[in-house]
């Protein structure tokens, strides 16, 4: 029996590791997830980030229920996902980043055949209409697009009208319009109460869907909080390029109380929390001595350049 109770988390993880090891060695292992913990609450939409090999899939696959964890727990609805699969399992949908259906069957023979996994399968059409793919029910998945292929998943996921939905890369291939269509579908699932994980490359996407983001980095989440949280802790931004001799031979260099100035040069560098304040500043002292700069840009914090930063010069790609 579960011990959960209405005000637990849904998905509770704590202390999360997930080591390889390759076969008949000892050494050489490799640890992917390094001891990460966090909670997501019912109908929320919990964005986990991050470069690539930065171990969100291998965190996925564990809170999944789909492999064991090295050490730490994980529970959903109070149990584990692993050992106790048969209580967890029908409250799930899961949406790989790979979804490996076959190939030769038709979109119609593929609902059926998942339908018969679920213990109560919601009525095929209905799904499909969800994801725009009912005029496609006689096409063999192999013929299907890419982005017609993620839909198809996203349907399996949906059938058994889950309470809690894993999205691994959801909208990878989607055009403009099938992407936004699909926003709109899981802004609904959110609006009925349904929990969801969500990992993507798009940052407009998990600003676009999610209440609270991590975003890992060699195994570790490096930093968690709503978007408003991290943009904020990030500050904003203003860079100038003064024309001359530079700053050096310019007096009465403004003050910018609270922020961060670094000069290189000719290039001034302003880091703050204070952007239309301090940028009025620096435009202000630039016009009362007549210097016209040579570049200038006021960016304000952005998720972009949050996840950047701790992705650093160590960002892998495939």
């Amino acid at each position: 029996m579960s011990t959960a109770t209405a005000t637990d988390p849904v998905i509770r993880v704590r202390d999360l590791t997930r080591t390889y090891r390759p076969a008949g060695k000892k050494k050489d292992a490799y640890t992917a997830v390094d001891g990460i913990s966090f909670d997501v609450h019912r109908g929320e939409v919990y964005g986990l980030l991050g470069t690539n090999g930065a171990g969100k899939t291998s965190s996925l696959e564990v809170i999944e229920g789909l492999a064991a964890a090295t050490d730490g727990s994980v529970a959903i609805f109070g149990h584990d996902p692993q050992t106790d699969r048969d209580l967890v399992r029908p409250d799930l949908g899961i949406m790989l980043q790979n979804g490996g259906l076959p190939k030769e069957l038709t979109v119609a023979e593929t609902m059926r055949m998942w339908a018969g996994t679920c213990s109560a399968p919601r009525p095929t059409a209905e799904v499909l209409a969800e994801v725009d793919l009912t005029h496609r029910l006689t096409t063999r998945v192999g013929s299907l697009s890419g982005g017609e292929q993620r839909r198809l998943d996203l349907a399996c996921a949906l059938l058994n009208d889950p309470r809690v939905i894993f999205l691994d890369e959801p909208t990878t291939g989607l055009d403009p319009e099938s992407r936004a269509r699909t926003w709109e579908l899981l802004a609904g699932l959110k609006a009925r109460g349904v929990t969801m994980v969500l990992t993507t490359h798009y940052l407009e996407e998990a600003e676009r869907l999610a209440d609270r983001i991590a975003i890992m980095h060699a195994g570790r989440i490096a930093v968690e909080g709503s978007l408003d949280d991290l943009v904020a802790a990030e500050g904003a931004e203003i860079t100038a390029t003064l024309p001359g001799n530079g700053v050096k031979s310019l007096p009465e260099f403004p003050e910018f109380p609270g922020a961060l100035v670094s000069r290189d040069g000719n290039r001034l560098h302003i880091q703050t929390t204070r952007l239309q304040e301090d940028t009025h500043r620096l435009l202000d002292w630039a016009a009362g001595r007549g210097i016209a700069f040579d570049h200038f840009t006021a960016r304000p914090a952005s998720l972009e350049r949050v996840f950047h930063r701790i992705a650093g010069a160590d960002a892998q790609t495939d």
